[in-house]
């Protein structure tokens, strides 16, 4: 249940129904998550704005490996909000629910190809330990495979906006309806 008054679609007036209005046509729902915001509703258009440049922008990186990061990001924060919906987003890729399965419980042991699993790895260690990016041997890994700084710098941006995005969830209390992790235009 939310931690703070939440201004519910049916309730909303002016900017805040245009807005709701607009994600609903774009995203084909509105997400807990925007909810949460209802009470400042320009962040509510930033953060659809960082999550489209983030997630859907062109990349060197795939949408699968993005939303592989979100997952392992979410798992490691215990953001079940996150982790549902970015697996429901994977599985839209991968379309095989036995591995999505495996991938939530140990990301090593759902086949990744070793550059997943290298971003998996480097997603898991920015969220849980920062501090050893002090040192370049993630970063140099990364390289090596043949991943550009541009990927590079992709991955960092996914990793960061999900810590971002969990942090308000965990702190806001959003909770996932089952009902709502389908439907969503991606």
């Amino acid at each position: 249940m939310a931690r703070i008054k939440v201004i519910e679609p049916g309730e909303a007036t002016g900017r805040l129904k245009e807005i709701y209005d607009d994600i609903t046509a774009r995203r084909g729902k509105l997400a807990e998550v925007h909810k949460i915001q209802s009470l400042r509703p320009e962040s509510i258009v930033s953060h659809m704005d960082l999550y489209l440049e983030v997630m859907f922008s062109g990349s060197d990186l795939t949408r699968s490996e993005r939303e592989m990061m979100a997952v392992v990001v979410s798992v490691s924060n215990g953001c079940d909000y996150c982790r549902l919906h970015h697996a429901e987003a994977l599985n839209h890729y991968w379309k095989d629910d036995g591995r999505i399965s495996l991938f939530t419980a140990d990301f090593t042991s759902a086949g990744l190809s070793e550059n997943e699993m290298l971003l998996c790895r480097f997603a898991g260690e920015l969220t849980l330990r920062p501090e050893s990016f002090h040192k370049d041997s993630m970063i140099e890994d990364l390289r090596n495979a043949g991943l550009t700084d541009n990927a590079i710098l992709d991955a960092t941006l996914v990793v960061s906006y999900f810590n971002f995005v969990n942090r308000i969830v965990l702190a806001m209390g959003v909770e996932c309806d089952p009902e709502e992790l389908r439907g969503y235009n991606f």
